[in-house]
């Protein structure tokens, strides 16, 4: 993932002791990522790259399965990015008719230019299919969607 030097330095700790291939292993979280990771997220929290910038805040927190903090910064956020998150979220927690709605109101968002092919209200309903089952295939698609959203927001907002 590429990152602005300031946001790589920041996240660095988070992705060392929870790498992308290991994070949000469910499409449907059955737990959060453990205490260690939220207190990692809070130290980053305060850093200057990270303080003043809901959509990466919000990110972190859905790295994490702490969906409802995700939940609570993403919908102050009067934008598509804000919407984006926040679709992503409601997906996240098995709500797939609100993720719809998000997705609706995010519109075409620039970030995911860098994913061909994607279109998140057909992972909204692939994931409400196949949550039991939890492929890899598409979780995997899940962290892409993560993390290209992430890199866009850590560029862009």
């Amino acid at each position: 993932m590429d990152l602005p030097e300031s946001v790589a330095a920041a996240v660095q700790p988070l992705f060392d002791a929870l790498p992308l291939e290991k994070a949000m292993p469910d499409l449907i979280p059955r737990q959060d990522a453990g205490d260690e990771a939220k207190a990692i997220i809070r130290k980053i929290l305060k850093h200057p790259a990270i303080s003043c910038r809901p959509s990466l805040q919000s990110a972190l927190w859905l790295y994490v399965d702490e969906l409802d903090l995700s939940h609570n910064i993403s919908q102050t956020m009067k934008d598509a990015t804000g919407s984006y998150w926040h679709g992503i979220m409601h997906r996240r927690e098995g709500d797939f008719s609100n993720s719809h709605y998000w997705f609706d109101r995010t519109g075409a968002h620039p970030a995911m230019a860098g994913l061909p092919g994607y279109d998140g209200h057909a992972l909204v309903d692939e994931v409400a299919a196949l949550r039991a089952a939890n492929p890899r295939d598409v979780v995997q698609r899940q962290r892409d969607e993560w993390a290209n959203l992430f890199a866009w927001c850590a560029a862009n907002t």
